[in-house]
């Protein structure tokens, strides 16, 4: 499993880049292996929406189930990747890179200091996987 260490990680599966007070937003390395093969994806907002924490920003489906994509800080969207409703598949190949969902402008970039470190997600995805 790939687990980047310059990013955060919610329970949900999502990671975080924070960089000064905007957080770029995708599903983790665990999560899209879970999915298995993601065949679509549509966010579920819209530019400068401003959402609470735990706010549902996306829908993502696979061959095998469905699943929401909550956003674990709250803020305003700046940006989303359009490129995702055409080309669901990077989600599974590249779910770090260009498979980013959504950008945020943090509210209170506190909450992002709740969020785990990389190696904190590593061990919390490895009690789920027995």
């Amino acid at each position: 499993m790939n687990t980047p260490k310059d990013l955060k990680y919610a329970s949900t599966d999502e990671w975080l880049l924070i960089e000064g007070n905007v957080a770029t937003l995708g599903v983790s390395d665990y999560a899209q292996n879970q999915l298995s093969d993601v065949v679509f994806f549509e966010a579920t907002v819209a530019v400068d929406d401003v959402l609470e924490k735990n706010a549902i920003i996306a829908t993502i489906e696979s061959v095998k189930a469905a699943a929401d994509v909550k956003l674990p800080v709250s803020g305003k969207v700046i940006a989303i990747n359009e490129a995702l409703a055409d080309t669901p598949e990077l989600i599974n190949s590249d779910p770090y890179g260009a498979a980013w969902m959504l950008k945020v402008e943090l509210s209170d970039p506190r909450e992002a200091e709740t969020l785990m470190n990389a190696d904190a997600y590593a061990a919390f995805c490895e009690t789920r996987s027995h």
